[in-house]
């Protein structure tokens, strides 16, 4: 299935929030990548990786990246570490739904 024009538009802009935040990965997964995604209701979820860094820095670089996301797109965003996937039905739904959209 072809990347959502929303996610798809912005691929410039993602590359350098992960940049500025350090992020190493960024996936889209959840209903931005299927059918069921409503331009005016949906938030859109993201599941993100960061260089190795101490838990302060980790904190304020997590919240500053999910800010940043949310004044890109607009709406709200759902910002999961690979951690949070500790839920054997959270992680096959992501891992068979995400699709990258940053990779450093």
């Amino acid at each position: 299935m072809p990347l959502n024009p929303l996610i798809q538009d912005r691929l410039p802009q993602l590359a350098a929030l992960c940049s500025q935040h350090r992020a190493t990965r960024l996936d889209v997964f959840g209903s931005v990548v299927r059918l069921d995604f409503s331009p005016e209701a949906s938030d859109i979820d993201f599941l993100v990786e960061f260089e190795p860094m101490d838990a302060a820095c980790y904190a304020k670089t997590y919240f500053d990246l999910k800010e940043g996301l949310e004044a890109l797109f607009q709406r709200p965003v759902d910002l999961l570490t690979p951690s949070a996937l500790a839920n054997p039905y959270l992680r096959s739904r992501v891992r068979t739904e995400q699709h990258a959209v940053f990779a450093a």
